[in-house]
């Protein structure tokens, strides 16, 4: 694995956003460590033994599930959030 270490970099000399987060730092000096992350490859296995897990999977009815539950949430909400008349 590849690192790079920079040491006594002035809070200042960081980026903006590295900055905020160490906001009550004042003038101190950091060490900066910049590693290389190993890439996993991703898996096809499912990552529970559930039988419930992944039931649905093949419904082709669901394939757009935001719409699927957009649908049935229609009649009992508007789309502000509120609650619908019944």
């Amino acid at each position: 694995m590849n690192a790079i270490v920079i040491e006594h970099v002035p809070v200042a000399e960081l980026p903006e956003q590295w900055r905020a987060r160490l906001a009550n730092a004042g003038s101190a000096l950091v060490t900066v460590r910049i590693e290389e992350e190993a890439l996993t490859p991703p898996t096809e296995e499912f990552t529970t033994d559930d039988p419930a897990f992944g039931i649905w999977r093949d419904r082709e009815d669901l394939t757009d599930v935001a719409a699927y539950v957009r649908k049935i949430r229609e009649p009992r909400y508007r789309r502000d959030g509120s609650r619908g008349e019944r």
